[in-house]
């Protein structure tokens, strides 16, 4: 048996997506053995622990301590919980899951521990201020090094990401797999048809001839909601039929931009399962990032969405593998700080080719190799 190791992640749709998802896959499709251990908040503990078991009943969702620095004491607790189950690998999801591990794994029956690494952490809390004490601060570059350095596999979302590990902390082993932030399992991509496109606009109040941009996720200050705003003025000033989509919850931000083009905006929170048909009424999907490392590593969730739904990308430069991927498979618009062209409406043969594009490679089949190396290395 191996445990999946998860600290300080509430259930969410990336949650869901990212890891309850995988560990379906990985038992289903390979007979991986792993078992979710999630350590989470006490804030909504109870709900959120149901949650987790609705769609994994057999998980272990224990409390974290009420700050989040003391995870050597929850450390602890997975040490005995290890000591009683006896899993011989830990799959550990972030930087501080995989020192929880690599902390337990000589006294333990645990003989290899894998660094999940999503991005780099140490270089986002510097950069966008993340709230945390400054000690903490300080040593997030040693957790992270040794969480890349002493694991014995890792994983990695970009071929950037690998390449941050290797100037950053010297990383060289090439034990570790890329494998990319995958459609949910329950999203099927499906190619829309023209008549089914038109529905979905008619229930948003779009009209077939508007050209409709998506932005599906926060506008959060780390999301470089400035940079998007300045980006999407000059398209929304070129006519009135040039519409934008946020996926969000009411935020200020889009409020404004709201005021300064009215009629032009549309804003709609919806479920993470109405997510494919709502963004089927749009044509481009928008990934606007400012530079940053955090961003020239990560691995949007989006993007996979985007292609999906049949949607081409509107990407900034640098951002993980993405704008490389755009540029080779001629699946959007590299965003280099001149103003959108003149955009047409998305047809049903380009449709077509985004949504095969997600399932030669976000899809978790598409990464089923990937998957069978990180469970052949585990054993």
């Amino acid at each position: 048996m191996k445990f999946y190791l998860t600290y300080a992640e509430p259930p969410s749709g990336v949650f869901s997506s990212q890891v309850m998802d995988v560990i379906h896959f990985l038992n289903k499709e390979i007979k991986g053995q792993v078992r979710l251990i999630a350590f989470i908040s006490l804030h909504d503990f109870s709900s959120n622990k149901k949650k987790i078991k609705k769609e994994l009943p057999n998980s272990i969702v224990l409390p974290m301590l009420p700050k989040a620095t003391f995870w050597r004491i929850n450390a602890i607790q997975l040490w005995i919980l290890c000591l009683i189950m006896r899993p011989t690998a830990i799959i550990a999801r972030n930087v501080i899951a995989a020192n929880m591990a690599l902390k337990i794994k000589n006294s333990t029956f645990v003989k290899a521990v894998c660094f999940d690494g999503r991005g780099a952490i140490a270089a986002e809390w510097k950069e966008y201020d993340v709230n945390v004490v400054e000690s903490w601060k300080r040593e997030i570059d040693f957790l992270e090094q040794r969480a890349v350095i002493e694991s014995d596999f890792r994983i990695a979302v970009t071929e950037k990401l690998v390449d941050y590990w290797n100037r950053q902390y010297g990383y060289a082993s090439g034990l570790h797999v890329v494998i990319p932030c995958t459609l949910n399992s329950a999203f099927q991509p499906k190619v829309t048809s023209d008549a089914e496109k038109i529905k979905a606009r008619e229930s948003l109040g779009i009209n077939s001839k508007d050209v409709v941009l998506a932005y599906s996720g926060s506008t959060a200050g780390w999301q470089s909601f400035s940079t998007l705003q300045s980006y999407l003025s000059p398209f929304l000033k070129q006519k009135f039929e040039n519409k934008v989509l946020f996926l969000s919850k009411p935020e200020e931000n889009i409020q404004q931009l709201e005021k300064e083009f009215p009629g032009q905006i549309i804003q709609k929170w919806v479920s993470h399962h109405d997510v494919p048909s709502t963004l089927s009424a749009c044509d481009m999907g928008i990934l606007i990032r400012e530079d940053s490392v955090t961003n020239q590593v990560a691995s949007p969730t989006k993007f996979a969405e985007y292609l999906s739904a049949g949607l081409k990308v509107i990407i900034s430069k640098n951002i993980g593998d993405y704008s490389e991927f755009v540029q080779a498979h001629q699946c959007g618009i590299i965003a280099n700080g001149q103003p959108l062209p003149t955009l047409d409406s998305v047809d049903f043969a380009t449709r077509t080719k985004m949504v095969e594009l997600v399932n030669l490679n976000f899809t978790k089949k598409a990464q089923l190799n990937n998957y069978k190396e990180l469970i052949k290395n585990l054993n």
